[in-house]
């Protein structure tokens, strides 16, 4: 009796210890390709999170949709499902935080470094606070660049989006956007976008050329506008609880991961966007154009309202704000 009470102590000391070492599980649940920016940097952050700490965090990356869908997803990392996404800024406007939609304002950022000067500095900083009181924590912005328009007809001036079923995001930002172009904005998931356009349930889109090219959107679709109109990028986020739940030591391993991540994530954004637009032009299936200065003009004419149609919703301080850092 003895013999087996020291092997019941022995193995539950043995049980105990291995709970002890089992690693802290992340998972990373985003709606892209692995091989656009967003997806090649969820899987950097895994690598350089799992080396920082030791293998004492395991993070694993779920993209495509795998687990949840769009409009799924935050309240999966709410809930504590995930403890990790990468959603669109867009995202945020209907969970309440509204502020975040002055990132879907069309032509508010003439520039990547416009636009750094806002998510790197004091605006961007606060925009992610107020996720708090959401249950949420904001890590980092990545970045996705500009989109361009397509469709199944040129689309060079604002006229030739008269009645076009455009999908965007769930945004009432994107939303007023369409309809400044006197386009009928149609709401889909990201997930359901292709086969939308295949079987003519919308008639065009807009994307970075990353997105439409890893969706293979560009073949159903006849005609690309290089308009850069509009911005799109995501904010890495983690479920509060769990972030502020973990050992100082991991949190301060995971945000040094982080950072890395976010710096290699900025550095292929562009870069796979513009390899993008050539691997689309070089199928021959899809017609390129860049807008001219005058079309682009035209375009940003059609489309300002916008901004002042939304300030009651966004603030019109913290749009005044932004266009100031842009203007710098």
């Amino acid at each position: 009796m003895k013999l087996k009470h020291v092997l019941l102590v022995l193995s539950a000391a043995l049980s105990f210890n291995a709970c002890a070492q089992a690693p802290i599980v992340i998972k990373f649940s985003h709606v892209v390709a692995t091989d656009t920016p967003k997806g090649q940097a969820a899987e950097r952050f895994k690598q350089l999170a799992e080396k920082a700490t030791n293998g004492r965090v395991k993070v694993e990356v779920y993209p495509n949709s795998q687990l949840y869908k769009d409009k799924e997803e935050l309240e999966a990392l709410q809930l504590g499902a995930v403890q990790m996404l990468a959603p669109s800024l867009a995202k945020f406007g209907p969970l309440g935080v509204k502020e975040f939609e002055a990132f879907d304002l069309p032509y508010i950022f003439p520039s990547k470094t416009a636009l750094y000067n806002v998510t790197e500095g004091e605006i961007g900083k606060s925009l992610l606070k107020k996720l708090e009181s959401k249950g949420i924590t904001g890590l980092a912005y990545w970045d996705n660049g500009f989109k361009v328009m397509s469709a199944n007809k040129p689309l060079r001036n604002p006229a030739d989006f008269k009645g076009l079923k455009m999908r965007i995001q769930s945004s009432k930002v994107l939303d007023a956007q369409m309809r400044s172009l006197g386009a009928n904005p149609q709401v889909l998931a990201f997930s359901e976008v292709y086969q939308a356009l295949q079987t003519g349930v919308v008639d065009g889109t807009e994307n970075p050329p990353s997105n439409m090219y890893t969706q293979k959107m560009h073949e159903v679709q006849k005609y690309v506008t290089v308009s850069n109109h509009g911005y799109l990028g995501y904010a890495v986020i983690v479920n509060k609880k769990f972030w502020d739940g973990l050992p100082a030591d991991i949190r301060t391993a995971l945000d040094k991961a982080m950072k890395e991540a976010t710096t290699f994530e900025k550095a292929i954004a562009q870069r796979d966007n513009d390899q993008a637009l050539e691997a689309i032009k070089k199928t021959g299936k899809t017609e390129i154009y860049t807008l001219s200065v005058k079309e682009q003009a035209e375009w940003r004419k059609a489309m300002l309202p916008v901004q002042q149609q939304m300030e009651s919703r966004i603030g019109a301080g913290l749009i005044s704000a932004i266009n100031k850092e842009a203007a710098k």
